[in-house]
């Protein structure tokens, strides 16, 4: 089941586009990992760029998507390698 879920996180981001390449976060590799523990979700995104500006943008459209999936009811965002990932972290998971 938790697979299932996973798939469907993925497809659900797959449609986040960086917005400087027009390309699928998928796609370019920045959703690192997902995971699910029952109705738990967790997305680790790590950025091109370590100043990347568009990422606080990118996680918070991808914490929507995720907890738009049947299934989940919280998606935790984590982005890794940015010079602000832990203040993004803090404000995109309040």
């Amino acid at each position: 089941m938790s697979e299932d879920l996973v798939n469907d996180i993925k497809d659900a981001v797959s449609v986040i586009n960086d917005p400087h390449m027009g390309v699928s976060i998928v796609e370019m590799g920045i959703v690192q990992n997902i995971t699910v523990d029952g109705d738990q979700a967790e997305i680790i995104l790590k950025p091109t760029n370590p100043g990347c500006m568009s990422i606080t943008r990118i996680a918070a459209d991808a914490k929507i998507r995720a907890e738009n999936v049947e299934g989940i009811e919280n998606a935790k965002i984590i982005v890794e390698g940015h010079a602000m990932a832990d203040s993004i972290n803090e404000m995109i998971n309040r």
